[in-house]
């Protein structure tokens, strides 16, 4: 994803000297020890800040009746069970009343259906409660929240690590919006929360990274030479991502669709491994529903739940969804009064022109009408120049495609499978598996318009001191993360809610608002998309075939760093 005028990149700034090649000419690197000792150091910040502002949020009850709350207590009762009796059936947990201590003395909402053998197999996926059983087993639900706070950390670590090294973020701007959106909501209390929505955040990144990486860089094996371990593992890595996000909720199956044909797309020209991958895939795919035939007594988890006795499992998405009433959450998730992400975190909205923006690699390789299989150079260009311009041209379209299409998946699940975006959680809760997507888009935007930089941090800021003044009102016991959230003091947060739509009021109550939301969002994402076809674009190939030289332009055209400007 590159820009046509872009800023000039100090040293201190630019990104980290690697082995993978970064998109929008960042594969450069000088003296790489100091750049290697910032990144490193900016990774360790954002995952201190990061993990200290989710561990701030558990000293806020999520219900004034308890520490945790709605679903809460059912991942960690059969956390309980998987450390104390190697298994999912939660019978004598909830016989027990071992959530008394931490979330109330009323009797929890009944979830659970008992089966054919006398089992109470909670209604939700087990991944999760795989992952927090030995610390809610050795520490209880504090530590089980601290667990989940030292994820929000690796999620931090690991979204700067690939913006710098995958989508050539300078490393003080990837820092610095890392920092924003880790310690602000939705993603500062999701940090804490325990639900599979971070995790899951925290796979998809990760598989977004392997994905941008050398095991995807496509192109056929010499010779039929076997590919680097390397490689191989990298492969696997990736496969397991995608494997995990469904077996942490079936609702993350289509993003970890999208991923996993991405993946797909990228290997076609390598077809030993585009078929062990596919196999795995299928494989991976038949034993999850396997198991869930045989643990729940349905293709998904929620067979075993009390609530879809009757209407059956699917009854999660509705029992008669209104799908055309539903799309006014495309806009409702960002601007919700409410439960919308711009209403606690204003940054967000730099998503919308940065949809835009990400179009741009897309378009220009339909405009450039050129080869993408390096060889086939158009008559009267050089075949190094033609090589160099269409693989950079294909690896940026790829990478936005990377960003794009993941965040389309769950942004579209969120409007039109989820159950309603105003129920009994936090804010934000169905987009928080793509939200770090939707921060690379962000960035990779900023990266290319300094201009906007004081927007987003200024947009940005408000939202930490959204976040200041929930804590400081939760710890006041004034509001808690699902109930009363929206009475929080927070000046910022009172200023803006007149202008945004409240979703629960009908039609008759917020269609001016939203009529309006839809025209504003409409024109920030078109204000990002003129500069798909404005000015001089700027190409910049990390490995040209006359880098040497000032290439077909005047020599003013190099940049300092070494690379030419097209």
């Amino acid at each position: 994803m590159t820009a046509d005028h872009p800023p000039e990149t100090r040293a201190a700034d630019a990104p980290s000297a690697g082995p993978d090649p970064l998109p929008g000419g960042a594969g450069a690197a000088g003296p790489g020890a100091a750049r290697s000792g910032a990144v490193r150091t900016a990774i360790g910040l954002v995952a201190v800040v990061a993990t200290a502002a989710a561990l701030l949020g558990i000293g806020v009850r999520a219900r004034f009746g308890g520490h945790v709350a709605v679903d809460e207590p059912q991942y960690l009762l059969t956390a309980l069970s998987i450390f104390e009796d190697l298994d999912l059936d939660i019978t004598d947990e909830l016989a027990e009343r071992r959530w008394a201590p931490w979330a109330g003395t009323e009797a929890l909402p009944v979830q659970t259906e008992v089966l054919a053998d006398g089992t109470q197999i909670s209604p939700h996926d087990p991944l999760l409660p795989i992952l927090l059983a030995v610390p809610m087993g050795l520490g209880g639900w504090i530590a089980a929240k601290a667990a989940m706070a030292l994820m929000a950390g690796a999620l931090a670590a690991l979204t700067l690590w690939t913006a710098v090294r995958r989508f050539a973020v300078p490393v003080r701007l990837a820092a610095g919006g890392v920092l924003l959106a880790s310690a602000s909501p939705p993603l500062a209390v999701y940090g804490q929360q325990v639900y599979p929505e971070l995790p899951a955040a925290l796979a998809a990144v990760a598989a977004l990274a392997v994905l941008t990486g050398p095991a995807f860089a496509g192109g056929a094996r010499a010779g039929g030479a076997e590919r680097p371990p390397r490689i191989r593992r990298d492969v696997a890595v990736f496969g397991l991502l995608i494997t995990a996000l469904p077996w942490l909720s079936v609702k993350y199956a289509p993003v970890a669709a999208v991923l996993a044909l991405l993946g797909l797309w990228r290997l076609r020209a390598d077809r030993g491994t585009l078929l062990s991958l596919a196999g795995g895939f299928a494989a991976m795919g038949a034993a999850y529903l396997a198991v869930h035939r045989l643990v729940w007594g349905g293709w998904t988890v929620y067979a075993s739940g009390d609530h879809f006795q009757a209407s059956g499992e699917f009854g999660v998405m509705g029992f008669d969804p209104d799908y055309a009433g539903r799309a006014v959450r495309l806009v409702g998730l960002m601007a919700d009064r409410g439960y919308g992400l711009a209403a606690w975190q204003p940054a967000w909205l730099l998503l919308l022109p940065a949809v835009g923006y990400g179009l741009l690699p897309a378009l220009r390789r339909r405009r450039s009408g050129g080869p993408a299989v390096p060889g086939d150079a158009p008559a009267g260009t050089s075949r190094g120049t033609s090589h160099g311009a269409s693989r950079a041209v294909a690896r940026d379209a790829f990478h936005s495609a990377a960003l794009l299409l993941p965040l389309a998946a769950g942004w579209l699940t969120a409007t039109f499978v989820a159950l309603t975006m105003n129920g009994h959680w936090w804010p934000g809760r169905q987009t928080v598996v793509v939200l770090p997507l939707a921060l690379l888009l962000v960035l990779a935007l900023l990266r290319d318009r300094p201009g906007l930089r004081p927007a987003g941090l200024v947009l940005g800021l408000a939202g930490l001191v959204n976040h200041a003044w929930l804590l400081a009102d939760g710890y006041a016991v004034r509001i808690t993360w699902v109930s009363g959230f929206e009475q929080v003091g927070s000046p910022l947060y009172r200023a803006v809610r007149p202008v945004l739509p409240d979703y629960r009021l009908g039609w008759d109550g917020f269609w001016p608002l939203h009529l309006g939301w839809v025209l504003v969002s409409l024109l920030l994402i078109a204000y990002g998309t003129p500069y798909l076809t404005k000015g001089r674009t700027h190409e910049v190939d990390p490995d040209p075939g006359d880098r040497d030289g000032a290439g077909p332009g005047r020599s003013a055209d190099v940049r300092p760093d070494g690379l030419r400007r097209r």
